[in-house]
């Protein structure tokens, strides 16, 4: 009896302790979440002090501190043309306020980060920008996520981020290169106004797709499409990374997509449709319109050209394949004497890597004799090629613009563009009617129609040059000027409501 009244005490002490757990987890999840709460407010008012210290002039005045969040600003791609010909349409606007570049490209000065861009893209600042230079920038890089990879840089620009932020916190905030996680870093806690320039969207309802229906990708694994349950489980990933890249990308005040796919992305996983509008990349396209149409001379070597840099998903070994297709075509169907050249920037380490491999694809093709690299070349140099070329080779799938496609087409270079994306809704589209170049998606499909065009009379070439070259206007840097001056007024209407 007394064991039995033990054994019952027991269980009653045991049932009060299980009755105080939801309580005290409640009182805990509490004292946490407003303590999480009082830090987040003291570190934003801390980074308040700190911009207007940071805006405060020599003056006295309040001085608008406009920031662009762009670690690899000294690459020669076209993310960083669209950078530098924002911040000039903005200084020529707004010449009273202060620019910052926060850029993780440590290893050279800010004054040669401009002279490279006046040496690649001709594009001059008429007023000072100074560079905040961040040393995390290795925790975006994707060589160091081979897996998770973008959970995993999405979540290091969250580091690389604060640390912009503690270095400089400004009145207007820009991400012009895709980093949608840090907009509410900057928004919340640093209390700007925030903005993004929307190249290719993180994550794609075309990306899920490809996981969905087992598809193999650059971003889908063999080993992954041939098993169903780690499809699942990638599926599962995409989805709740789509879901948080929605809501991130939602933070922001006003969005700007550079083509009509990537619109039609945004607004889908965003859903800022109110705030979203379409901004067409600057191309130079006046430059390469003076350059003079080169009469074809029956004998001369053909080029093939390629702009772009050398990242996986610009898919050049495509290029490459096609083009030993063609040359295979050239000695049964007499074509003209070919060359292609590829060129491009190289970011990093892991870009040079896959210049190296693709070499040695060209080698074991045997058309290395017929394939050269350029790699950084200065801009005078890219419009040689460019005046000189008969064919403009592009192979990326799902394309968000192609600036590199629109340089062609102004300088007369016929295109042949992939089937997808932003060259097939916005670019490669007929003119008037008229036909403004070609698009293909397979092997043999690219190989086919580059011996098509190479056949082509020199007549029916001229005809699709000058249809192409009449069509890029939509695409000049003075375009971009008034759409992206139009899309961000809203930032400074806001921020000047702020600080008066």
């Amino acid at each position: 009896m007394a064991a039995a009244e033990k054994g019952w005490c027991l269980c009653e002490l045991l049932r009060f302790f299980y009755s105080l757990i939801f309580p005290w987890l409640f009182v805990c999840g509490t004292l946490f979440v407003c303590l999480l709460i009082i830090v987040l407010w003291r570190l934003r008012l801390l980074l308040q002090r700190k911009k207007k210290s940071a805006s405060s002039s020599k003056t006295g005045k309040h001085q608008t501190v406009i920031a662009f969040f762009h670690p690899y600003c000294n690459a020669g791609g076209g993310g960083e043309r669209v950078l530098w010909c924002a911040l000039r349409a903005l200084q020529k606007k707004y010449p009273e306020a202060l620019y910052v570049v926060y850029t993780g490209d440590a290893d050279v000065s800010g004054q040669q980060i401009l002279e490279g861009a006046f040496r690649r893209f001709n594009i001059r600042l008429t007023r000072p920008v100074k560079f905040v230079f961040l040393r995390k920038r290795y925790l975006v890089e994707d060589s160091l996520y081979p897996h998770f990879t973008l959970l995993g840089q999405s979540l290091g620009s969250i580091f690389l981020g604060w640390e912009a932020l503690m270095q400089c916190v400004p009145d207007v905030y820009i991400d012009s290169m895709g980093y949608a996680f840090t907009l509410p870093l900057f928004k919340y806690l640093g209390g700007c106004r925030v903005g993004s320039y929307v190249h290719y969207p993180t994550i794609s309802t075309d990306m899920l797709s490809v996981v969905k229906n087992q598809n193999v990708g650059f971003n889908n694994a063999a080993f992954i499409t041939r098993n169903p349950f780690l499809s699942k489980v990638k599926l599962i990933y995409y989805y709740l990374f789509a879901f948080m890249y929605g809501l991130v990308g939602s933070c922001s005040d006003i969005v700007m997509v550079n083509s009509s796919w990537t619109l039609n992305h945004i607004l889908s996983l965003w859903k800022v449709g109110n705030c979203t509008n379409i901004v067409y990349p600057p191309c130079d396209v006046q430059t390469f319109l003076d350059l003079p149409l080169h009469e074809e001379k029956a004998t001369s070597e053909h080029l093939v050209v390629s702009i772009g840099q050398f990242r996986p998903e610009k898919n050049h070994p495509l290029q490459i394949r096609a083009f030993a297709k063609l040359l295979n075509k050239k000695e049964s169907e007499s074509l003209p004497p070919l060359k292609l050249v590829l060129i491009g920037g190289c970011r990093n380490q892991d870009d040079e890597l896959r210049v190296n491999q693709l070499r040695r694809l060209a080698e074991d093709l045997g058309v290395q004799e017929d394939v050269e690299f350029k790699i950084n070349i200065p801009f005078d140099e890219l419009k040689n090629y460019l005046s000189e070329a008969t064919v403009g080779l592009h192979t990326m799938w799902n394309e968000h613009f192609g600036i590199g496609i629109v340089e062609c087409m102004a300088a007369g270079t016929i295109v042949l563009a992939h089937d997808s994306g932003g060259p097939k809704l916005d670019i490669v589209v007929p003119y008037h009617g008229e036909r403004t170049g070609f698009l293909a998606e397979s092997e043999e499909g690219y190989a086919e129609t580059m011996a098509h065009i190479l056949s082509m009379s020199a007549e029916q070439r001229l005809q699709i040059r000058n249809s192409a070259r009449a069509s890029v206007s939509r695409f000049s840097d003075q375009e971009f000027e008034v759409t992206f001056l139009s899309s961000v007024e809203r930032l400074f209407q806001k921020c000047h409501t702020c600080t008066n």
